[in-house]
């Protein structure tokens, strides 16, 4: 699987992206048709604590999921987005079979 983490407008660290290849790559395991995958990481201008987004995009055989989560932190909103993402690929598996 291809896997492209996009951090705009700053540098993400290697422990950071280390878990969040980690984390994607928990989706192959449950679905081993997975095409490529994009990361992309903001941070949005508001003043609330949670401003970091993690936005997922996962390429499978005719059909495109996405998961947009805003947390505390990056771990944290790449790993809701995961979640988000396993269950939509649980369903579009039902709906193929």
């Amino acid at each position: 699987m291809d896997l492209k983490i996009n951090a705009v407008h700053f540098t993400a660290d290697q422990k950071l992206v280390e878990f969040i290849s980690e984390k994607i790559n928990k989706l192959e395991l449950m679905y081993d048709q997975i095409i490529s995958s994009e990361v992309y990481l903001r941070l949005d201008r508001s003043d609330t604590k949670e401003n970091k987004i993690a936005e997922v995009k996962v390429m499978i055989p005719g059909n495109e999921l996405f998961a947009k989560k805003q947390c505390k932190s990056f771990e944290e909103a790449a790993d809701s987005a995961v979640q988000a993402l396993k269950r939509q690929i649980s369903k579009s598996k039902e709906k193929t079979n």
